[in-house]
């Protein structure tokens, strides 16, 4: 899912226009970015036994993938986020790093815990899209070609000020390609 991911990075940027867009490409990563030292230290895993395709791993991220851990990671970021773009930029990091969660728990299979370290033994949270990996990819295509058209239409509105409009539907296309480039090597394992 991180091509949508990217997406919602897009669209929101298209909102929010101070807040700039590798702070939000990097909030909307934030979860699996915290997720690497854990995975490298052993505290948070992957099964890929049931395969390693397109969503067929089992990933046991049970604390930056939790909901009090997202929680706290997005508390986090939308704090330190509001000491350079104001309240407003801190709240709209927050809520992209939380809508990795949502994305993550409408594609991944119930592996995602409540409490941290699934404390509690509680269930574990996930719809499991990605047992469909065509609907899953679907999915990732509507949202990136949604980001991308509200960011390109941001870019068409804010290039009428602009001095230099080739270079603000450059930088669009480009933001294109590289929606689809990611979404092509997340689902191909490129």
């Amino acid at each position: 899912m991180f091509a949508g991911h990217f997406g919602i990075a897009a669209a929101v940027r298209a909102k929010s226009p101070k807040v700039p867009l590798w702070a939000l490409m990097a909030a909307t990563q934030l979860l699996d970015i915290a997720f690497v030292p854990m995975l490298l230290t052993g505290t948070e895993t992957i099964d890929s036994s049931g395969g390693e395709g397109y969503g067929e791993a089992v990933i046991h991220a049970d604390y930056t993938h939790s909901v009090v851990g997202m929680l706290v990671l997005a508390l986090i970021a939308g704090l330190a986020a509001a000491r350079w773009w104001g309240s407003r930029g801190g709240i709209t990091i927050g809520a992209v790093v939380a809508s990795h969660w949502l994305l993550d728990l409408i594609v991944h299979r119930a592996d995602m815990p409540i409490l941290p370290g699934n404390a509690g033994d509680l269930p574990l949270l996930g719809l499991g899209l990605w047992k469909f990996p065509e609907w899953s990819a679907a999915l990732e295509l509507i949202i990136v070609t949604a980001g991308f058209a509200m960011y390109a239409l941001s870019l068409r509105r804010r290039s009428a000020r602009l001095q230099n409009k080739a270079r603000a539907w450059t930088a669009g296309t480009v933001m294109g390609v590289l929606l689809l480039l990611s979404l092509a090597t997340d689902y191909f394992g490129i």
